[in-house]
């Protein structure tokens, strides 16, 4: 073995052992990074809501009260979970069983990350004296770990090809609409409108595009599949016509 060959494969084995490490500071990243901006814009709605007022409890809104609806939702905490699982897959890592377990580990993690980060600028921002894993019922914690495991599985699906692919790319706009319908959002009737009406007209926009683009490529696919399976012919002789002769 040369010693470029060698390096290289120092190199390759290097990558193998920084990849997980990098998926794993990427998955807490993004799950602190959106625990902390949904306790954030969580505290900027309160403060801009005159729950005192009548008229705007019955009737009032605000920008920062829709974007913590949409933020602090069940479906766009499941989304993080999948977006999680879907960093996997930069792992160039081809087997689907490790994706989906290394996917799962992510989910979980960027949960968790998220509910300790949403849990520490809830405690900084409120001045509670208990500490701040402890200001949270533990059952955020538990559903931090039993849901966001299979949902970076999910995740980890994203890019596969078929109809599992195609499954996991629908998860999360599927759930997102499907809760507006058995829990929809809001403390009254125009936040919940707005909240829906958002939420729908998204979830069916990325629906469409996504079941539009899946059409196409395995179209694409059976086209090909068909051309490669037609005989060659090349090299085969087109017959001399009789004036030729």
């Amino acid at each position: 073995m040369t010693n470029d060959q060698r390096h290289g494969s120092r190199w390759q084995d290097r990558s193998r052992m920084t990849r997980p490490l990098e998926i794993l500071v990427s998955a807490l990243a993004v799950g602190a990074g959106f625990g902390a901006a949904t306790s954030l814009v969580n505290a900027l709605s309160h403060n801009n809501a005159d729950l005192e007022s009548s008229a705007y409890t019955t009737s009032g809104w605000s920008i920062a009260e829709i974007m913590s609806l949409l933020l602090d939702s069940g479906w766009a905490w499941a989304g993080l979970a999948v977006a999680a699982g879907w960093l996997v897959t930069r792992a160039r890592e081809s087997r689907p069983r490790t994706l989906a377990q290394g996917g799962a580990a992510a989910g979980a993690l960027a949960l968790l990350a998220a509910t300790a980060a949403y849990s520490i600028v809830d405690s900084i921002r409120s001045g509670e004296q208990i500490p701040w894993y402890m200001s949270e019922p533990a059952v955020w914690w538990v559903a931090s770990v039993v849901l966001g495991a299979p949902l970076g599985a999910v995740g980890a699906c994203v890019k596969r090809p078929g109809a599992i692919g195609l499954l996991a790319r629908l998860t999360v706009p599927v759930g997102a609409a499907v809760q507006m319908v058995v829990l929809p959002p809001g403390r009254n009737e125009v936040v919940e409108t707005a909240g829906k009406t958002i939420v729908w007209t998204v979830a069916a926009a990325s629906i469409g595009y996504i079941v539009v683009r899946y059409l196409l490529v395995e179209r694409r696919r059976r086209s090909l599949a068909v051309a490669e399976s037609l005989p060659s012919t090349a090299g085969i002789a087109r017959p001399r016509s009789s004036s030729a002769q």
